[in-house]
Formats: C-alpha cells, structure tokens, sequence
C-alpha cells in the first residue's frame, strides 16, 4: 500500500453566482487534468438570506452531471421536462445533463437562516454527451452510514466503502462520494483507489493530511485587518480547505483538537478533450459552438 503524497493545498475562493449567490469555489474553469472527470467544485453556505435567496434562475446544461448535497436549508428545483422537488437537509440530487436540460435551483434556510450544500460537476464522456437527461433524487433516509471502532463516521453517497455501497447507481466517472467525520485526536487511514484522481475538501474541524513520512506544509484562512481574507500557513488544514492529492493507495488523516468532517470524493479519469463555456460542456470547440446555436435557435432541447 502507498501513500498518497500531498499535490496541493488550497483555499475556495469568493465567487458570485446565478442570480447573486455567494459562494465559495475549491476549482472549476481552469486546468481540468488534475481533477479529471472533475470539472467544478462549489461550496454555498451562509446565515444571511441576502447571500443566497435570489438563487440560481433558469439556464441550460449539456454535457455533464451536477452532484449536489445540501446540509442545511432547502433547494427546490424545477426542469424543462416537467420535474419539480425539494432538497432537505441530507438529501443529495444527481442530475444527468446530457443531451441538455433547463433547470432552476432556488435555495431557503432553515429556522435560524442557514443555508449549506455543495455542487460538484462530473463530465461525461463523448459517448455519453448527448445521451437522455436524467434525476436521481435520494433522500437523506437512504444514504448509508458506517461507523468505526474509532469512531469515524462516514456516509456513502456513492461508490462502496467499508462494505456499504451508495445509492447513486451508473455514473460514468464511477466516482466515490464520502462524507467523513474523524473525532478529535484520531488518526485515520482510508483507501482510495489508484486508477483514481482523488480530492478532500474540509467544511469543519481541522486535521493534518500527511504523505508517507512527514505532515505538509497547508493553507488556512484568516481576516486581516483591513476585513479581507488573507492565507497564512499553518500545520493544519482549517474550513474550506482543499487537499489535491497525487498517485497511491490510501490517504492518511490525522485530526485535530476539534476533529474534522470533510468529503473525499475520487474518480477515474476519463483523459478526453475539454471545450467548457458556462454550463456547457462538450469536447471540440466546434461542438460547443454547435450547442450555443442550438439554444440561441431554440433546439437545445431534445427530450421534453
């Protein structure tokens, strides 16, 4: 078994979206190679309703998959082919885009205002693009749980983990989707899978990722005087961090004083061409211009 070295160590980033939404970005619209079939990573979180009520209007999508979890709050949803719902706490929406869909996404909070959930975008392979849209739409009830002798709690959105397997069926990046809570104190070893790109990304707690020796070098965030964000760097990973690992086996994680939760979502690669503008996502440059005649001519839609 080996390590997984430390590739890089970042922070999301302020971001505005939809309609105004604040949000934090951990990547997307850059280099895609290095979280290949990865393409967007959003962190949407926040008490006051201001940051996030105006939501994510009407827009298309083409050629990929949106994964979102939400953790607190609601996300109500609607579609041009005639789907609507809502998103609870612990509830976890995998929408296949493919040949191209309209959607909305419209985010409330909960009793005391909070709103959190996270999006992530999956491509989809060339073969798949134009394939038929599609829902998975699970409830929190039904995403499996596990708990070590540790006490590690992980859930399983998607892909097997210690012997649980998520409910997220057919996706073609066969990812693995994990919520993971280690306690204080605890050292953890977990298995990734070497054919895969993996990445962790800290929402609470703080821990220390190391490689197979020595703990690395990580960025945290601060306010600084003035109220702006600064990074300094510490020894520990803090919130909205964003761990990018290299090649190996397994990851190992040592907690912090106040634990940690994160997700350790990983992928295999699919190491095609990527032409990406917006919400489209297709793989030469004359395809995607193909897909924005298509909706400005009103033919974007082919299942209804």
């Amino acid at each position: 078994m080996s390590i997984r070295p430390i590739k890089s160590i970042t922070q999301s980033k302020p971001t505005l979206e939809g309609a105004g939404v604040h949000l934090r970005r951990a990547f997307g619209f850059g280099k895609t190679s290095d979280f290949d079939p990865f393409l967007l990573f959003d962190d949407f979180r926040g008490d006051n309703p201001s940051d996030y009520l105006a939501g994510f209007p009407w827009h298309p999508h083409r050629g990929i998959e949106t994964i979102t979890y939400v953790l607190a709050g609601t996300v109500t949803h609607g579609d041009s082919l005639g789907n609507t719902g809502a998103m609870g706490a612990g509830d976890v929406q995998w929408m296949t885009a493919g040949s191209g869909i309209m959607h909305q996404e419209m985010p409330t909070g909960d009793a005391q205002g909070r709103m959190h959930g996270f999006q992530l975008w999956a491509n989809l392979p060339a073969s798949l693009k134009m394939t038929a849209p599609r829902y998975q739409d699970i409830v929190a009830k039904d995403i499996p749980d596990v708990t070590d002798d540790d006490g590690t709690h992980v859930r399983v959105i998607c892909g097997d983990f210690w012997g649980k397997s998520g409910p997220v069926e057919g996706v073609a990046a066969d990812p693995r989707y994990l919520d993971i809570s280690i306690p204080p104190g605890v050292r953890k070893t977990l298995p990734v899978e070497s054919s895969r790109h993996a990445f962790a990304y800290v929402f609470a707690g703080s821990a220390t990722f190391r490689d197979a020796s020595q703990p690395r070098a990580v960025i945290t965030e601060r306010v600084g005087v003035s109220g702006a964000a600064e990074t300094t760097k510490t020894e520990m990973t803090g919130n909205r961090s964003l761990v990018l690992f290299d090649s190996g086996d397994e990851i190992t994680v040592q907690a912090g004083d106040e634990g940690i939760r994160f997700l350790l979502i990983s992928g295999r690669p699919l190491e095609e061409p990527v032409a990406w503008y917006g919400p489209i996502v297709m793989n030469t440059d004359e395809e995607l211009q193909h897909a924005y005649n298509e909706l400005r001519a009103g033919t974007f839609i082919k299942h209804r």
